[in-house]
């Protein structure tokens, strides 16, 4: 297996992906109870169906497709936060990702407690964050606000620290989920700087967004996903320009 993956980063093959989706919903406390003896109206939800993609060393592909088509979801099964009910998903390499907008941060921690908190999460010791973390809080421009609880910060700072630790832990692979469409004008373009500069260094970066200029800039292919299953996967301006044609 080792050798199969000397090359490829992700292997997802032939990967499904079902959820269960409950149809009847308690809104009072007299139906919750009813609901505790009757609730049993469900249906399954195939949200992916035989995904297969093989993504190599150094490769920026983007995950593109209307909202409720799978995106997050593979991302996520990427990330081992969830498992495939068919198929398996393999990554080769440290793996950070930023799916959910301060996931495992500490409302009522600081935001210097939460970049020890968090960076450990991706792996690093204290002594290693201990020499990463001026350059993790130089990057998010928070140093006024860094002892301060995060649940005093906004969405755009959340987003900041979230994304100034996940580039400072050293990963082969980042999975971000349209986190440039956060924070202002100034700061999404340091991160798309600095995400042009990590796959300069030949990071493997999957990505998903609706920025197909984005994509344009940074992807040199592009994976659309179409109600659970790949629509069509190649280079960039191909899909970008198919994938509009048919959703104009």
């Amino acid at each position: 297996m080792k050798e199969e993956l000397s090359n490829d980063k992700i292997i997802v093959d032939n990967v499904n992906k079902t959820f269960n989706v409950y149809l009847d919903r308690a809104n009072t406390i007299k139906e919750k109870l009813l609901f505790l003896f009757t609730r049993n109206r469900k249906e399954k939800r195939e949200v992916l169906k035989n995904i297969n993609l093989k993504i190599k060393q150094g490769e920026v592909v983007a995950l593109i497709g209307t909202n409720g088509s799978g995106k997050s979801t593979l991302l996520k099964l990427m990330t081992k936060i969830i498992y495939p009910n068919k198929g398996k998903i393999i990554t080769n390499g440290k793996l950070t990702s930023l799916l959910e907008l301060g996931a495992g941060f500490h409302p009522d921690f600081s935001g210097r407690e939460n970049i020890y908190f968090n960076a450990s999460i991706f792996g690093l010791t204290k002594k290693q964050i201990d020499a990463r973390i001026e350059d993790i809080i130089e990057f998010s421009e928070l140093r006024e606000f860094i002892d301060n609880p995060v649940r005093t910060y906004s969405s755009g700072m959340y987003m900041r620290l979230a994304f100034s630790v996940a580039i400072n832990v050293d990963a082969d692979i980042l999975l971000i989920d349209e986190i440039l469409s956060v924070g202002d004008e100034h700061f999404q373009k340091k991160c798309f700087d600095k995400m042009k500069e990590l796959k300069n260094q030949g990071k493997t970066m999957v990505f998903v967004t609706h920025n197909m200029g984005a994509v344009r800039e940074l992807c040199s292919r592009a994976v659309w996903l179409y109600e659970g299953q790949v629509k069509m996967d190649g280079d960039t301006e191909e899909v970008i320009e198919k994938y509009i044609e048919t959703t104009a």
